[in-house]
């Protein structure tokens, strides 16, 4: 899940066809991320979406690609430093630059990566680019619904649930409403795992700043979904584990490298952290 155009010309001799059921006329939420990031699997109204959001809120863009390089940094350190070789990617989105199972395998190939999606585009292009992949698969599922995710066939088949593994909940939680129950979620992810597995966390973030309210109304009009949560319903998500250093912070705070973007407008909208299970 590469640089789209590279990775179509590598590993597709013909277009994915795309399921029926997309719908091109209704924003997506993986969709409007890929064009934030600089994607062109996208659609003019995702297009439209975003750029509707950035003329209010001019960050919107930095924040899905400060989110997209704290997931990077999170991964390097999950497999280099702790040592772990199976990555649940909850919520993975459509392609792009370093991808999990990219950032993992170049560093230990032997990683096995399992990818979440809801949306069909992003299991179109998955399933094209992985068919030749035996580490890497990718399953339809609702991030909403942890159990489904835990419990399928593939899930199952891959992931070896008795040793460590990582669940990534790299910006999807934010994209759940209350009433499905985001902190329950991250609880059924932090049981299942086993002593030694991690949580890997990032959401958009209220720091008491009026901005990040402003732009919470305006994504549920563009999307119908985005919360900007605060400190406290964040710390929730990592109850039980033993929070990695530096703990939950910034994102761009949690292990800033050489590309690590410094001194932000938007540095305080987006919180990140890693927890292990004892």
């Amino acid at each position: 899940m590469s640089d789209p155009e590279t990775w179509r010309r590598q590993y597709m001799s013909e277009p994915v066809q795309l399921p029926p059921e997309i719908d091109t006329t209704v924003p997506s939420v993986a969709r409007g991320y890929d064009y934030a990031l600089g994607g062109k699997n996208n659609f003019e109204v995702d297009r439209v979406a975003v750029d509707t959001l950035f003329k209010t809120f001019p960050g919107v863009k930095e924040l899905a690609l400060d989110n997209r390089a704290f997931l990077r940094r999170g991964v390097h350190y999950l497999v280099a430093e702790a040592g772990i070789k199976q990555i649940i990617d909850v919520g993975s989105g459509l392609p792009s630059a370093g991808n999990v199972h990219e950032v993992a395998h170049a560093i230990d190939p032997s990683v096995r990566v399992l990818y979440v999606d809801i949306d069909p585009i992003v299991l179109a292009h998955a399933r094209a680019l992985l068919a030749e992949n035996d580490t890497t698969t990718v399953i339809q599922a609702d991030a909403a619904k942890p159990e489904s995710i835990l419990g399928a066939t593939e899930t199952v088949e891959l992931i070896d649930m008795d040793r460590p593994y990582a669940v990534l909940l790299s910006g999807i939680l934010h994209h759940l409403h209350d009433e499905q129950d985001p902190q329950g979620v991250a609880r059924t992810f932090r049981e299942a795992l086993p002593s030694g597995g991690y949580l890997l966390n990032s959401n958009f973030l209220d720091d008491d700043d009026q901005r990040a309210r402003d732009l919470d109304r305006d994504l549920a009009v563009s999307f119908g979904t985005g919360r900007f949560r605060t400190w406290d319903e964040h710390r929730a998500y990592f109850e039980g584990l033993e929070i990695v250093d530096p703990g939950l912070v910034y994102a761009n705070d949690w292990r800033p490298d050489g590309h690590t973007k410094v001194n932000s407008p938007w540095h305080g909208f987006l919180s990140a952290g890693i927890g292990r299970k004892p």
